[in-house]
């Protein structure tokens, strides 16, 4: 919602300054200098990049129109979750997890966690590090390594996708220059004729330069800083999974283990002790945003 209001206010505001000054907004109006700068930033990102990185810029970009979702209830709801889990294995042993370990999508246990169960990245994580401990002969230090591991791995594919949008709109000022020069030699070819029509053609090729960087500063750079915020903080929700479960395994008590999960979660949406305690022990909804 906020990048749509951010792009609305971006738009409103350049418009209405170049209204101010008795603008004509239909000479900004330049399909073929938007043909070259558009159709040359997308083949650089298609030169740049293989197709999996191409997906997740796709769903990155689709994704900050949605807004982040780890949020406060989000986190309520995780940690009833981690409550649950480590109070099952207490009350029936490690073991008895194989099974919801083994098939999460027919488990009961974690079916009640739908959102935790669409996030395949988190969901193979806990589940692979929690199976390993189960299997025996790994120690929580070696477990941790395996956990921090995995952490940079996604971590680094995160970023991978809001670093191949950065790179497209830094390219895009260059891109509009080259779309200005185009109408400049345009301009020269028609040099001789109306004042008028030169006039139309001078300003013609100074949009393309307008374009390249109204499109780098004002809505590429910034879409790519927010898919970055948002990789962020899966990354925050995983090192959160990673404390509950190395705090377990460990031997830790499921509400203390819990505890230790909740103090890593990000200070500004940080459930309190109390909504923690209130949540684990009704197993009510979050509370509201």
């Amino acid at each position: 919602m906020f990048v749509i209001i951010g792009f609305v206010v971006v738009i409103g505001a350049i418009v209405g300054g170049y209204l101010m000054e008795h603008g004509n907004l239909m000479v900004l109006m330049q399909p073929a200098e938007l043909v070259i700068i558009g159709g040359a930033g997308l083949g650089t990102l298609l030169i740049a990049n293989p197709l999996h990185i191409l997906i997740d810029v796709l769903k990155g970009m689709i994704g900050t129109l949605k807004g982040s979702p780890f949020t406060k209830p989000f986190y309520v709801e995780q940690l009833r979750m981690l409550n649950d889990i480590f109070v099952y294995a207490r009350k029936n042993g490690m073991a008895k997890l194989e099974a919801d370990l083994d098939e999460p999508d027919k488990s009961q246990l974690f079916g009640k966690y739908p959102k935790f169960l669409k996030d395949h990245h988190a969901l193979h994580f806990f589940c692979d590090t929690v199976r390993m401990s189960i299997s025996g002969g790994v120690a929580p230090f070696e477990l941790d390594q395996l956990m921090e591991l995995d952490l940079d791995v996604q971590h680094h594919g995160h970023a991978e996708s809001a670093s191949a949008l950065t790179t497209v709109a830094d390219a895009l000022p260059g891109i509009g220059i080259v779309a200005c020069v185009l109408g400049i030699v345009i301009t020269m070819g028609a040099l001789g004729g109306p004042p008028e029509e030169i006039g139309h053609k001078v300003a013609a090729a100074l949009v393309g330069t307008f374009l390249g960087i109204l499109l780098c500063y004002g809505f590429l750079s910034p879409l790519a800083s927010n898919m970055s915020k948002i990789g962020e903080a899966h990354g925050q929700y995983m090192q959160f999974l990673r404390i509950g479960v190395l705090a377990f395994v460990k031997g830790t008590a499921p509400s203390l283990a819990v505890e230790f999960a909740r103090r890593g979660i990000p200070l500004h949406i940080r459930p309190s002790f109390k909504e923690t305690e209130a949540a684990i022990k009704g197993g009510g909804a979050a509370p509201a945003a």
